[in-house]
């Protein structure tokens, strides 16, 4: 009995302490999405990224380097970026980018693993784009593509803000309780699929012992990654995305478990597409669907599926031929990470919780002179979303619980 509350309290203690680490990235993310969406006009974003050419799928690539690793945060800015009228490539160029190429998580692939990682991560960013380029050329989801925009058009109808300037916005109250209701809004539609990723993530790193990972990837442990046969170094790279599914915590936070397949003997290839897989799991389909619909949702879904399978026995065989590939080295627990430290994290956590504050404060100014809230996701009264809510309260309870026994059973 003492062991599982102590796991509890592990559990709970390894859920917060990820969400701690991406927190500042959620809110800067949410925080980007939300002034694209209120200052941005949908004229601007076709001049500049309308056509699916080098030059948009460049400026996508650019625009996602210096945004947020977050995947949640991703997802909403492309939403908003597809939305103002970018072409399908360079919004799907933004989000691989920001999810693969930011300089935050090259450094934490540096700590955990090693450079060729840090290399294979964003060369591998950069060939999932180009990648993603052919596949769409390939598919020509043009069909999809009118039906998600009509989709926009109907949900999202122009109430004439296309002809007020984005500096007059920006300098006005009320351009800023618009920025403030969009950004609690954006909260409002992910938070369930937060709070139980990161729940499910903490029990998954407590709990579920390593010899699980390793029996989830053929081949591991039975010698060099370079002396593999394609059978079983492509079914590695294709349980990758399988081992994210039930590992998902994020880009960021999943490279410690990334680090542990490596030190289990999984391939070059099976880690990078198990780093790859971040927007390969159910929170975030089920977050594009909520977007884009379901069969653009899973239209993506399988875009990347491919892309990345595709990209992470390019990376390997490539690191191969030039004699690069990694040796497996003993790694760092995910369990002796420390969470709470008086690092930059932590300062910068609490500027965004600051400015976070100051636009929910707008957004309750703008709430009492509106007659009704329009929210995305919360109206639904489906069964899914009601069994979501049932879940998330347990997670709550869950996690509620877990620190306090934590507290009780430290360590």
């Amino acid at each position: 009995m003492d062991l599982f509350l102590r796991r509890w309290g592990e559990s709970a203690h390894t859920s917060l302490g990820f969400f701690w680490m991406a927190l500042w990235a959620f809110a800067l993310g949410y925080i980007i999405s939300s002034l694209i969406q209120v200052l941005v006009t949908q004229k601007r974003m076709k001049a500049a990224m309308g056509d699916t050419g080098p030059k948009s799928i460049a400026l996508g690539t650019f625009f996602g380097f210096i945004s947020s690793s977050c995947s949640f945060a991703a997802l909403s800015t492309t939403r908003a970026l597809f939305q103002k009228g970018a072409g399908l490539v360079p919004s799907l160029a933004f989000m691989l980018s920001s999810t693969n190429l930011v300089i935050e998580l090259g450094i934490v692939i540096a700590i955990f693993l090693s450079w060729q990682f840090v290399v294979g991560e964003y060369l591998g960013g950069l060939l999932l784009i180009f990648l993603a380029w052919g596949y769409v050329r390939l598919t020509r989801p043009d069909r999809l593509v009118k039906s998600v925009r009509e989709r926009f058009d109907r949900e999202h109808e122009d109430t004439g803000g296309e002809k007020t300037d984005w500096k007059e916005k920006a300098l006005s109250l009320n351009g800023w309780q618009q920025i403030g209701m969009q950004y609690v809004m954006e909260w409002q539609m992910v938070w369930k699929d937060v709070l139980i990723g990161f729940t499910v993530a903490g029990i998954i790193a407590a709990f579920v012992p390593d010899a699980f990972f390793e029996a989830l990837f053929t081949g591991s442990g039975s010698g060099a990654s370079g002396e593999l046969g394609f059978p079983s170094l492509l079914a590695q790279t294709l349980v990758g995305p399988l081992a994210a599914f039930l590992t998902f915590i994020g880009s960021m936070g999943n490279i410690p478990l990334a680090a542990l397949l490596f030190d289990r003997g999984v391939s070059f290839a099976g880690v990078m597409a198990f780093i790859f897989s971040d927007l390969v799991v159910l929170p975030v389909l089920r977050i594009n669907a909520e977007y884009y619909g379901w069969k653009m949702a899973l239209y993506i879904m399988s875009l990347l599926l491919t892309c990345l399978v595709a990209a992470a026995l390019l990376m390997h065989y490539g690191f191969l031929m030039f004699g690069l590939l990694p040796e497996n080295s003993p790694g760092t627990s995910i369990s002796e990470r420390a969470f709470f430290e008086f690092n930059y994290g932590f300062f910068l956590n609490i500027l965004f919780m600051a400015v976070s504050a100051v636009l929910v404060w707008l957004w309750r100014g703008r709430k009492k002179n509106m007659d009704h809230d329009h929210h995305h996701g919360d109206s639904k009264t489906g069964l899914s979303e009601k069994i979501l809510r049932v879940i998330s309260i347990l997670a709550l309870a869950w996690l509620s619980c877990g620190m306090i026994v934590y507290l009780v059973y430290p360590g």
